[in-house]
């Protein structure tokens, strides 16, 4: 296991400890890390089946299939200090999680980057990130510590089961290639009521998305992200969140769409969608 460095203060006690050490775990300050191990097989019952239940398979073979085929952590191995949607997306989205996140709340960011879009004035007791390239997530403020792990080569998450209040995946989750297993994953990761908001606009790398989002349009878009939580045991109803501007809300069919979608994006104002649920129960507070 390599330690690399990340520009937050370190707190052992609001971290978790991960088990199975599949991933990279880093932290603030060069100090020794302390992982505890626990390579999972047929005996550990209880870990396996803590995860939800996957109901039905979503996708087909073919449509899990992506155009290029080299390993995720290859494409992803140099950083790109970007965002890949526009302010106004990205204002959309901060504003969401302002009312949906409670301040104090522990968070997993799932295929994060170099920025979290958290909202700058809340506080949130801890904040962990996950994505494929380490010096992004070294530069985001927002976590506490981070994780790089490739989740199309191993669903399983290093992390104790109920131990966050909510979980993210904005603009990733068309990269997924083993969606169910990786929602079922979420599902055990989280506390009761706990949310998930999963995010996404019209942009994408074309060749690593997956061929049933490629082949989509937007409507397909959010009803697979839809039946992504609607095939694990103990979601609630997806909500739906849409938000597209007048001049882009019809499809685009002009000669010349394919290549926008190529080059991963679309002319205009990006179109704002997320679906939400939550484990077990959406929570009520006073």
């Amino acid at each position: 296991m390599h330690m690399l460095p990340i520009h937050k203060p370190w707190h052992p006690s609001a971290a978790t400890q991960p088990e199975a050490s599949t991933s990279l775990f880093s932290r603030t300050k060069n100090l020794p890390a302390k992982v505890v191990t626990n390579s999972l097989n047929p005996q550990n019952k209880s870990e396996l089946s803590s995860a939800g239940n996957i109901k039905r398979l979503v996708l087909t073979q073919e449509g899990r299939t992506k155009l290029n085929k080299y390993k995720d952590l290859e494409f992803y191995a140099y950083p790109r200090f970007v965002t890949h949607v526009d302010e106004k997306f990205i204002s959309t989205l901060t504003h969401l999680y302002r009312e949906r996140l409670r301040p104090g709340s522990e968070i997993l960011d799932l295929m994060s980057s170099w920025v979290s879009h958290l909202p700058a004035e809340v506080v949130y007791k801890r904040v962990v990130g996950h994505g494929l390239n380490a010096q992004e997530l070294a530069k985001n403020r927002r976590l506490d510590y981070f994780f790089v792990k490739d989740l199309n080569q191993d669903q399983k998450l290093e992390m104790e089961s109920s131990s966050f209040d909510a979980v993210l995946c904005t603009v990733s989750v068309q990269y997924l290639q083993q969606p169910e297993k990786v929602f079922a994953e979420v599902l055990r990761v989280l506390r009761p009521g706990g949310v998930f908001i999963v995010s996404f606009s019209n942009r994408m790398f074309y060749e690593k998305a997956i061929s049933a989002w490629r082949d989509g349009s937007a409507y397909s878009r959010v009803q697979l992200v839809v039946q992504y939580f609607q095939s694990v045991e103990g979601f609630t109803q997806p909500e739906v969140i849409r938000k597209i501007p007048a001049a882009d809300s019809a499809e685009d069919k002009s000669p010349f769409s394919w290549i926008r979608r190529l080059l991963g994006s679309l002319s205009g104002s990006d179109p704002f969608y997320a679906i939400i649920a939550y484990k077990n129960f959406k929570p009520v507070y006073e």
